[in-house]
């Protein structure tokens, strides 16, 4: 598969887990489980790519992704996870965290936002707040997408010569080029602290990011009980006295775009 996967191939391929994923949150609804996804990884490695293969056939309703901007001043002062609590999932709910309170671990280390205390106390806390989740029933996954540096640089030029990425590259990012190493270390550190039995985390490989996203939604799926509902049967009786053209009055449709 490699990085040979072409886009048809990998269409095919994802076409079937979305269904899957679909039945998933259907699954929850009925139920009322509870799922929370947490994706954390490399700059570049993907993570907004995997999160909309997820979402992309979802109810936006039912599903949400939370990528909560640096916080505020007043945040600053709270408790370090109470801004994360709000976005936690209810009963039929599923939320895709876009990085998540493992900042702490990651970013804010390596680019020195929290002190070693700060950091130090996050390591420690973390499994108590999870488990204080799992056993209220939420079903947590963490996933971490690792990447080459290589391909790291080369998605940074991409982002940095292609007018619509643009807006993906920040000076933050530009900085953190040269902490490769550092957040390989703050990684491993945050890795035995929080690899829990009750909240694991899987590391997947987005060399190829095709590959990886197949990987992540397969795994998922698996880790999950059979949830299997098919969509309720419905009938759609055809119409009494056929379709109907559309009719205006007040407002008319403005001009079609021009297609040559």
């Amino acid at each position: 598969m490699g990085n040979g996967l072409g886009r048809k191939e990998y269409e095919d391929l994802l076409e079937p887990m979305q269904e899957e994923l679909a039945g998933m949150a259907r699954w929850a609804k009925e139920t009322g489980a509870r799922i929370l996804v947490l994706f954390e990884g490399r700059d570049t490695a993907g993570k907004g790519g995997a999160i909309h293969a997820i979402s992309e056939h979802l109810n936006t309703r039912q599903c949400r992704t939370v990528a909560l901007p640096a916080p505020s001043e007043r945040e600053q002062g709270q408790w370090y996870f109470q801004r994360y609590v709000p976005h936690l999932p209810a009963a039929g709910e599923i939320v895709l965290f876009d990085r998540s309170w493992y900042n702490r671990a990651g970013v804010e280390k390596v680019m020195g936002y929290a002190t070693e205390p700060q950091v130090q106390a996050f390591l420690r806390h973390t499994p108590v707040f999870e488990k204080l989740l799992t056993d209220d029933g939420i079903l947590l996954f963490k996933y971490w997408l690792t990447c080459d540096q290589d391909k790291q640089e080369e998605r940074l030029h991409e982002r940095l010569d292609d007018p619509l990425k643009r807006w993906k590259l920040s000076p933050v990012d530009l900085a953190a080029r040269e902490k490769y190493k550092d957040y390989t270390k703050a990684r491993e550190a945050m890795l035995e602290a929080t690899h829990t039995r009750n909240a694991p985390w899987t590391l997947v490989d987005f060399d190829d990011q095709k590959q990886g996203r197949l990987t992540l939604i397969r795994d998922l799926l698996d880790r999950l009980p059979d949830t299997r509902i098919d969509p309720p049967e419905l009938e759609m009786a055809p119409l009494e006295d056929g379709p109907k053209k559309e009719k205006f009055g007040v407002l008319k449709p403005i001009k079609p775009f021009p297609i040559p």
